[in-house]
């Protein structure tokens, strides 16, 4: 028997090793008749059980029970995962007859967390039984119990160690067969389906909607097809679920089928085989599968909570800064009208977050790859943000009064607006917090996504709506008095610059040709206003005015604007750390290197990418670090919509940018603060020396 080792080794280091054992002992008994008995069954028992006596042209049943010595050991499923050995069976069988395949109950996911990386395993741990099938030919003569007879080859692990074991069998009667077959995950009596989609594999089994599925997860029986570990994302809607697994970047990538077990919980499952074809898109995700119970969905408001109140102080947040500082300055009136003010301001920040996130989950699910903040990647988006903006700054300044966006006696109107436009604008980026309440608000039910959204737009008003209610807080601002004219018009100056970025941004995004063809448009819709403010002082009718001002200049830009759209590309040679493009192959390939490797998301829309960049990414310190430490660099641009990249975002729990990732040789990702130090890339390289 193999020896339990004095000093201590990884349990999937010592099970390779006994792996291997085990097949090459294999190989040395492929010719023997009789194979003899290497290791024995001294810590995981193996008793050969026939059911009854077998029939003529019927199928009979022989049953493998394992029964471990103690606890702490297992066995292991036909695919055991990253490390393990399946079953070997080789029964003695009288001629013509024919074993099956061997069905397993549902086993149990093992995962090990090693320095380097982590691992799942298949198991059964406790007593199991294996079912074999066996075909028993037509019009065959049956005098009493055959003797089949037969040898067994597995393996017995426990958490820290791994044996070899083996038995020679000798089929016997008895056993609680009824219980076995109800152990076993019953075979689906529908076609499922699979399909390759990038680095995933999609499959679409069909459930009835009346199964419940407390803990669903897929085990796969192809060996090295998908990734073990990995979330799972599943996908369901009436009577069919979806699962998309990640593939196993060192396998093929290919099947011919695919088959496994589909469990709905620890113990009941069922057993599929897919064919290819079309897997549906689009479909609820199970917010079960993420085990939300009620502490962490309760973890999940508060994080929203507390993301949204520190947006407030976010580098992406600061443009809208000078509105709120206008409404609470307006704040010293009367206690009704501010609170009437902070509810109205409340109301729009918290009705746009709600509206973004409902337009989010309704884009994924018709099977749009989009994330938060999808809104600034959409160019027509953002130069009506350009035009906002704009407008607001000429009003800051004197230049024209619009009623709808006064910051006059028009208290409840304007605020709502203030909290619409802070919501869209403030929402850009993630901030402390937020990623784990967005990221579970791609998985969750659709009502608790909600419920996250409204609960991130009510953090970004609290501090405004606590001024409103608060008197003690009011006290401390301002009273009101003509300096805020004179502040108003000095807030057109953030705002001007607000603008500037837009139009920035609106050339990053459709390219120089299509800023300058924004901008003539902006120029006319900024003249109307103008002729209209003029006729306003005078008293005469003074919007069919604006129609006719404007009308020219937006007939040209829905001609001009389409025209003069040219998609961006990113100079990945204007970055000090000469960085590549982000593909899954090429991180693949990095990772592959034995090198470090650094990954970063951002948008030119992403205003705390920016800061970060300066600040941490974009230095000669920084390239000077990396050179030295190797460390392989990669980016991916999120400006404009990228499937691949919001794909990989949504897998590391992240709804929008910046995102930033560090692998060590051969580690799992570790992903860093949202909001980057200095020194914090540094050190990393400089530990990888």
């Amino acid at each position: 028997m193999f020896a339990a080792p004095r000093f201590a080794l990884p349990a999937w280091l010592i099970g390779l090793f006994a792996a291997l054992l085990l097949a090459s002992g294999a190989a040395a008994q492929e010719a023997e008749s009789e194979p003899r008995v290497r290791y024995g069954d001294d810590n995981i028992a193996v008793q050969l059980v026939a059911d009854g006596m077998p029939r003529a042209g019927e199928e009979w049943m022989l049953a493998l029970r394992f029964t471990p010595t103690s606890d702490e050991w297992h066995g292991y499923w036909s695919n055991p995962g990253d490390a393990g050995l399946g079953m070997v069976l080789r029964p003695n069988l009288p001629e013509g007859w024919e074993m099956g395949e061997a069905l397993y109950p549902v086993p149990e996911r093992f995962i090990q967390e090693l320095p380097t990386q982590s691992l799942m395993n298949h198991i059964y741990k406790g007593p199991y039984t294996v079912l074999v099938p066996v075909s028993v030919p037509d019009g065959t003569a049956i005098e009493g119990l055959p003797n089949v007879t037969g040898y067994a080859e597995y393996l017995a692990c426990t958490d820290v160690l791994c044996v070899p074991q083996d038995a020679a069998l000798s089929a016997g009667q008895g056993g609680d067969f009824a219980r076995w077959r109800a152990e076993i995950a019953p075979l689906l009596d529908a076609s499922a389906q699979f399909e390759i989609a990038g680095d995933m594999l999609r499959l679409a089994i069909p459930i009835p909607e009346s199964v419940a599925l407390a803990e669903p997860h897929v085990f796969i029986a192809e060996a090295r097809l998908v990734q073990y570990p990995p979330a799972q994302a599943l996908y369901r809607e009436g009577d069919m679920l979806v699962a998309e697994i990640p593939l196993d970047p060192f396998g093929s990538g290919e099947a011919q089928s695919v088959s496994g077990i589909l469990a709905f919980d620890k113990e009941t499952g069922v057993r599929f085989t897919a064919e290819p074809g079309e897997v549906p898109q689009g479909l609820p995700s199970i917010g079960a599968q993420m085990g939300v119970n009620a502490p962490a969905l309760w973890t999940l408001i508060l994080g929203a909570l507390v993301g949204g109140l520190i947006l407030n102080i976010m580098p992406c947040v600061f443009p809208i800064l000078s509105l709120k500082a206008l409404s609470l300055a307006r704040a010293g009136g009367s206690e009704a009208e501010a609170r009437a003010e902070g509810i109205a301001y409340t109301a729009g920040v918290v009705i746009a977050c709600v509206a973004l996130g409902g337009i989010m989950l309704a884009l994924r699910a018709a099977g749009e790859q989009v994330g938060w903040a999808f809104q600034l990647q959409e160019p027509s988006v953002v130069i009506a943000l350009l035009v906002l903006a704009t407008v607001i700054t000429m009003n800051f300044a004197g230049i024209f009064e619009l009623p709808s966006i006064d910051t006059g006696n028009g208290a409840g109107r304007s605020a709502f607006a203030t909290g619409l436009l802070a919501a869209i604008a403030a929402t850009p980026c993630t901030g402390p917090f937020m990623a784990a309440a967005l990221g579970a608000a791609l998985l969750l039910p659709t009502p608790l996504a909600l419920v996250l959204f409204a609960t991130l737009g009510l953090g970004l008003a609290l501090p405004f709506l606590a001024i409103g209610f608060v008197p003690a807080l009011r006290r401390m601002l301002p009273k009101p008095g003509a300096w805020m004219d004179r502040f108003r018009r000095l807030m057109a100056i953030p705002m001007g610059l607000t603008a500037l970025a837009l139009i920035w941004l609106t050339a990053q995004l459709g390219g120089r040709g299509f800023a300058l063809f924004a901008l003539i448009m902006l120029f006319g819709i900024v003249l109307a206003l103008f002729v209209v403010g003029r006729l306003q002082q005078a008293g005469k009718m003074a919007w069919p005015a604006f129609g006719l001002v404007a009308a020219p200049f937006l007939i040209f830009g829905a001609f001009a604007l389409p025209s003069g759209y040219a998609p961006p590309s990113r100079d990945l040679a204007a970055s000090l750390l000469s960085p590549q493009e982000f593909s899954r192959e090429a991180l693949a390939e990095a990772r592959a290197s034995g090198q470090p490797v650094f990954v970063w998301f951002t948008a030119d829309w992403c205003v705390t990418c920016k800061v970060n960049e300066s600040v941490a990414i974009e230095r000669e310190v920084t390239a000077d670090a990396f050179e030295q430490a190797g460390v392989i660099a990669i980016v991916g641009d999120w400006t404009v919509r990228d499937e691949e990249i919001t794909g990989f975002l949504g897998e590391q729990g992240a709804a929008g940018v910046p995102l930033y990732l560090w692998y060590e040789p051969g580690a799992d990702a570790e992903q860093l603060p949202q909001v980057l130090t200095p020194d914090m890339l540094t050190e990393r390289a400089e530990r990888s020396r």
